[in-house]
């Protein structure tokens, strides 16, 4: 039986990406299982895979991108035990989940309930984890907590600011005029970035300043977003977005990280720190699988609701790819792999 997937044949713009079909089905190795993959989602991490700048991923052309999936096994491999054929699992997958079956070993799947829908699912997998984690392991927020999330709108943001209004926090996002219905609606103070001077706007409301700043923009925007913060605050870096969008390369992402360092050197009333969600995962794997299955129960509650940008056929991926290249995503773009 043969199946399809999508893969970057070399680094670059998002007509790299190219549909090919393979004759036979991938088997799976001792410990892994065959899945047939539901959905996938198209999100920055990809097109910094895409561009070959992704600092994690060393990996060369050709292979599929595809950080997250939801799939329904098909085949469990030898001393594959833990799950049966028919169950819906989602993994981290950082790469390979752009295709219609992929192998994965089976201790990386977290059961999903079969009430849940695949794409609201596929969209905890990376944006909301890293949100959750980035919100309560890493700044170890409190209720009530004033907070900057920066791009506010976008799937990371939103996920941070819907997480944030369960605890009460008081949130202020950077995001573009068109997204700012949308920020408002889920409880944050907006400030357009295009127009405001968002360190002005901040530093005229809260005097003696804020406890969190979520920056996943990098470049100039470090510094300035540590500027925000009160003594004991922390800055949360986890992207580096201004310098992708850019044409950035990987020198871009090592001179942000030595500005982190310096910025922690020469403070010592405030922190910046660097989140990466396959470092956590490695370092702490049972955090991985407790707060998912914390998000899952959020979702299933109707706490939480992943914004949804569109959702388009896997084929779809290069369309995909130049929305996200233009910022011109509310929420998360999912990809339909296969029909349920």
């Amino acid at each position: 039986m043969s199946y399809k997937k999508i893969i970057i044949t070399k680094f670059g713009l998002p007509e790299v990406l190219q549909t090919i079909e393979e004759e036979h089905l991938p088997e799976p190795e001792n410990g892994e299982v065959r899945i047939k993959v539901l959905v996938t989602s198209a999100s920055f991490t990809d097109t910094l895979l895409r561009r070959g700048i992704y600092p994690d991923v060393r990996k060369k052309p050709p292979f599929p991108p595809g950080y997250d999936m939801v799939g329904i096994i098909d085949k469990p491999g030898e001393n594959a035990n833990n799950f049966k054929a028919g169950q819906k699992v989602a993994a981290l997958t950082v790469f390979g989940a752009y295709s219609e079956y992929i192998c994965l070993p089976e201790d990386e799947l977290i059961l999903v309930p079969n009430s849940l829908d695949s794409s609201e699912v596929v969209s905890l997998i990376l944006s909301y984890m890293t949100a959750y984690q980035m919100l309560y392991r890493t700044a170890k927020i409190k209720p009530g907590q004033t907070i900057l999330v920066h791009g506010a709108g976008g799937a990371v943001g939103s996920a941070l600011i819907q997480l944030g209004r369960l605890i009460n926090l008081k949130m202020y996002g950077t995001a573009k005029k068109s997204k700012h219905n949308l920020v408002k609606s889920l409880g944050v103070i907006p400030i357009d970035y295009e127009s405001e001077d968002f360190v002005e706007y901040i530093k005229g409301r809260e005097v003696k300043g804020i406890d969190v700043v979520f920056d996943g923009i990098g470049g100039s925007y470090f510094k300035r977003s540590f500027s925000l913060l009160k003594s004991g605050g922390i800055l949360v870096a986890y992207g580096f977005q201004k310098a992708a969008m850019g044409g950035g390369k990987i020198i871009d992402f090592v001179s942000s990280f030595i500005n982190l360092k310096l910025m922690n050197m020469f403070s010592f009333k405030k922190t910046a720190t660097f989140y990466a969600i396959t470092t956590v995962k490695k370092k702490h794997p049972g955090w991985f699988k407790d707060d998912f299955k914390k998000l899952l129960e959020l979702l299933q509650e109707k706490k939480i609701e992943p914004v949804i940008s569109g959702k388009m056929p896997l084929t779809d991926a290069v369309k995909a790819h130049k929305i996200l290249d233009q910022s011109a995503v509310e929420g998360k773009i999912i990809l339909i792999v296969n029909k349920e």
